[in-house]
């Protein structure tokens, strides 16, 4: 389902619960979202400080920002490769290399340039050199629910947060947990509240994970307890996750005064990560079966869809369009990878199947390109000996247990 459905979706419900048009137009205009920074997975230095006198500023901004990719690079090989020895690269090279700067702090005079500034490697041309090996852990998309507490109130995206600020501009390309990050722009700020996480529903849930490609949910949680106006600042952070809001770990963080908040809340960032991903190693972030609405298989269905079959092959003809419909499956190994992905591509209409989001021991998640609707690929699964539970484009396979009878007769 495209964004735009889902927000006429979310906009008639917000109607009917309201009654007044121009109520909820209240309820969402504004500009509260925060587009979360691309998360393509480029290689990051942060902290790199630059002090640099030339004729003009703009001379002296252009030769600060070569001089902070030559200290970025030497500092990032040696996270990288420590002990070894730095490769000299000319400053046509690692410009090819960069992608992009980050201004922390700048300060520009006549001529020169004082700045702490970020440097951002791509990951595919600076990835060799630097010796990187792609992980193969990675967790089922999951949709993050940043909640909020400060002055007592309880909040997600119904305003403009450092929290939520600060899991907007966090890079999660090369993180283990795939985070499935919304702006809070439009109606976001209706279906994903503060009071979403305390309700237990499985449908709605599922209903608002299906809209934003997400498996499951995390939830990470931020109380803020000022001691004095303009006085220290104490961060009360908890990660949990799942409809079920259960509890992964907790820290706490303090400031001098309210001006150290957004260096908080990005740190307190990066402690949630370590937190979610040592949860996704240890087997305990794991997608809710709950989640996924199972219907009952009835006998005589399948035999209908049986003998309909060729129907599928009919809209492979050119009757429908090809669309992209998100399979989950079952991955306890590295061969069920390619095994589902063999089956979803032995069957009529499919125009592609590949794996977008791997998690070995779990469920994966793939993208199937498929010239029918996902109600045609239900069928043809179903008749191959699949269990299929569907939820708009979103399904969740299983291979069929044996019946008692069928493994009797096999013996």
């Amino acid at each position: 389902m495209t964004r735009t459905r889902f927000r006429n979706i979310a906009i008639a419900i917000a109607l009917a619960s309201v009654g007044a048009g121009a109520m909820v137009f209240a309820q969402i205009e504004g500009d509260r979202g925060v587009p979360p920074i691309s998360s393509e997975g480029d290689f990051q230095v942060d902290g790199v400080k630059v002090d640099v006198f030339a004729d003009s500023a703009e001379r002296a901004r252009d030769a600060g920002w070569r001089d902070a990719q030559r200290k970025g690079w030497r500092k990032i090989w040696q996270q990288m490769n420590p002990g070894a020895g730095v490769p000299k690269l000319s400053d046509s090279v690692l410009e090819s290399m960069v992608s992009g700067i980050v201004v922390e702090r700048e300060q520009i005079g006549p001529n020169r340039y004082i700045a702490t500034l970020g440097v951002l490697f791509d990951r595919a041309r600076a990835g060799q050199l630097l010796g990187v090996r792609v992980s193969a852990l990675r967790s089922p998309p999951l949709l993050v629910l940043p909640i909020v507490t400060d002055g007592g109130t309880m909040e997600a995206y119904e305003n403009r947060s450092e929290w939520q600020k600060a899991w907007a501009r966090f890079r999660t390309g090369d993180r283990a947990i795939d985070y499935v990050r919304t702006s809070g722009a439009g109606p976001d700020p209706l279906v994903l509240n503060g009071g979403q996480a305390g309700r237990r529903g499985r449908l709605w849930w599922r209903v608002l994970l299906d809209q934003y490609g997400a498996a499951d949910v995390i939830i990470p949680v931020a109380r803020l307890e000022r001691q004095w106006p303009s006085g220290p600042v104490i961060g009360r952070f908890a990660a949990r996750y799942g409809p079920d809001n259960r509890l992964i770990g907790t820290f706490v963080l303090r400031v001098a005064s309210s001006r150290g908040i957004p260096a908080m809340m990005d740190q307190a960032v990066e402690r949630m990560d370590s937190l979610y991903t040592r949860a996704l190693t240890d087997g305990i972030l794991r997608a809710d079966p709950s989640l996924i609405i199972e219907e009952p298989v009835d006998p005589e269905d399948l035999e209908m869809e049986e003998v309909e079959e060729p129907a599928v092959e009919a809209d492979v003809n050119g009757e429908a369009g090809v669309q992209s419909i998100s399979v989950q499956f079952d991955t306890p190994d590295a061969g069920s990878v390619e095994q589902g992905e063999a089956a979803l591509r032995s069957i009529p209409g499919v125009r592609g199947a590949v794996t977008s989001s791997l998690a070995l021991g779990g469920t994966s998640v793939m993208s199937v390109s498929y010239s029918g609707t996902p109600e045609t690929l239900r069928a043809a699964l179903a008749a191959r000996g699949w269990t299929v539970a569907i939820s708009g484009n979103t399904m969740r396979i299983q291979r069929r247990a044996p019946s008692a009878g069928a493994a009797a007769n096999g013996q």
